[in-house]
């Protein structure tokens, strides 16, 4: 059984090349974020509403590590998530952080979201803010400390395919070992 994880700031590419891997490699996929958005939705907040929240009531993101603790336990799987490498880190095969400068992961989440560049700019600096705030104060954990992961990689000069097939090779490499 293997379990890979994705960490990264948001727009960075992490569920992109997470989910290309779980369908290349014939394994489950989990996203952390996706459970965060739903948790939004289903309060009828925003992203940065809920990232807000989060910073004042820890269930939140207890909830979400919970659940993907769980899902990294049954193996076979490839998650992703900001924090989840850090949370599932013992019993995580690979870690793998994603990310690009700010200016190209704004432009990304306003085209994903269908958002204002303005609006999805404003919502990704608060809510990186508020995270690495809470993520400190919650876990002792800083999120700029890279040094839990076995490859990190910028997505911002590369094509999806070139990021994908460095990924992709270098997993195989070392699930081999």
């Amino acid at each position: 059984m293997v379990t890979i994880v994705f960490s990264g700031p948001p727009g960075g590419g992490k569920t992109t090349y997470a989910k290309m891997l779980a369908e290349h490699l014939g394994l489950r996929y989990y996203s952390a974020g996706k459970i965060f958005r739903r948790i939004a939705e289903e309060r009828g907040l925003s992203i940065e509403e809920l990232s807000l929240l989060a910073a004042r009531d820890p269930s939140i993101d207890l909830e979400i590590d919970r659940v993907s603790y769980e899902e990294a336990l049954k193996g076979n799987v490839v998650l992703d998530g900001h924090l989840v490498a850090w949370i599932v880190a013992d019993v995580a095969d690979i870690k793998i952080y994603v990310t690009a400068p700010l200016i190209v992961r704004v432009k990304r989440i306003s085209m994903r979201d269908n958002v204002s560049f303005e609006k999805a700019l404003r919502e990704t600096i608060i809510r990186e803010n508020v995270q690495r705030e809470r993520f400190m104060r919650y876990y002792g954990i800083d999120v700029y400390d890279l040094s839990i992961f076995d490859l990190v990689i910028s997505s911002e000069n590369l094509s999806i395919d070139e990021v994908f097939d460095i990924i992709k090779d270098f997993v195989e490499k070392n699930l081999k070992h």
